[in-house]
């Protein structure tokens, strides 16, 4: 196991209008949050991990068609969008064209053209991209963020508008993928069919467009931290989808390598859903990685 660890120094200048709106509980998130989102300081890359990132990432490259029949295979292509699994680093989100093939409960399969959202999470190895600290602060209360911005930016622009889609994220992609299928501009314009999380907590409930799946290892903290931890805790944890890595108190390894596992997630479906039968095919020429800056071109 390679673990590479990045030293953080963590200064934390909470803005005094904002501050004098926390209450104790959101300060005490707010601590939770920035503690636990020090993860994305750090490089998990055990031999294993590496090599299915790795495959993932060759299948990107050849620039073929390929059929993902579980959620392990769609966590390894949203992991793409970290800066180390990047041999030059193209953003942290993609936008790829695709099929969603489902089936009804008799069995008959209908297949939709899909574009897939892709998002990464905390990356605090890039200059001036808006994964870092601050970002996962503001998600976690639900507020407005760059993240967001450029990920609202980058559909408006490069998807043609009424389409259908399928988004996901790990950790703070996850969280960021919600506010996706629950922003106004986003629901007006396009179909949002699904949205499937890795390692996420609840974000913006009530707002959300289309099916949500959150997916969340035993060992991983990071799925309760969010404001729905104190406004609605059986939401919170009801609405997460567990299984077990048996990764016990390698609270790091639950949350960064789990969610790429066959062995774990491997009978979850590409829409999140426990032995559901979806497919999802990737076209991977048509795949585009964006840049998140910290200021956005409006």
């Amino acid at each position: 196991m390679i673990v590479t660890t990045t030293v953080l120094i963590i200064t934390i200048h909470v803005k005094g209008v904002i501050m004098k709106k926390f209450t104790k509980v959101r300060r005490v998130l707010a601590l939770s949050l920035v503690l636990a989102m020090a993860f994305g300081g750090t490089v998990f890359a055990s031999d294993s991990n590496t090599a299915l990132v790795n495959a993932t990432y060759q299948q990107l490259a050849s620039r073929s068609t390929y059929t993902y029949t579980n959620a392990s295979e769609l966590s390894r292509f949203v992991q793409l969008g970290y800066a180390c699994n990047q041999p030059q680093h193209q953003g942290p989100f993609s936008i790829t064209q695709g099929s969603l093939t489902t089936k009804n409960w008799f069995g008959k399969k209908s297949s939709k053209t899909v574009y897939v959202i892709a998002l990464s999470g905390t990356d605090t190895d890039v200059k001036n991209q808006s994964t870092g600290y601050w970002t996962d602060l503001l998600v976690g209360f639900e507020q407005d963020n760059k993240y967001i911005q450029n990920v609202r930016n980058a559909i408006v622009s490069h998807v043609p508008n009424g389409s259908n889609l399928v988004v996901t994220g790990h950790s703070l992609g996850g969280m960021v993928a919600q506010q996706v299928a629950a922003d106004s501009t986003i629901k007006k314009n396009y179909n949002v069919l699904n949205t499937v999380t890795f390692g996420s907590p609840l974000i913006n409930g009530f707002q959300r467009e289309g099916t949500v799946k959150r997916l969340g290892d035993t060992s991983d903290p990071v799925p309760y931290l969010s404001l729905t931890t104190f406004t609605n805790i059986i939401w919170q944890s009801a609405g997460l989808n567990k299984e077990s890595g048996n990764y016990g108190s390698n609270l790091l390894g639950a949350h960064c390598e789990s969610y790429n596992r066959a062995d774990v997630w491997g009978a979850y479906d590409v829409t999140g859903t426990k032995n559901g039968g979806a497919t999802l095919t990737l076209n991977m020429a048509t795949t585009r990685f964006y840049y998140s800056p910290v200021i956005v071109n409006q």
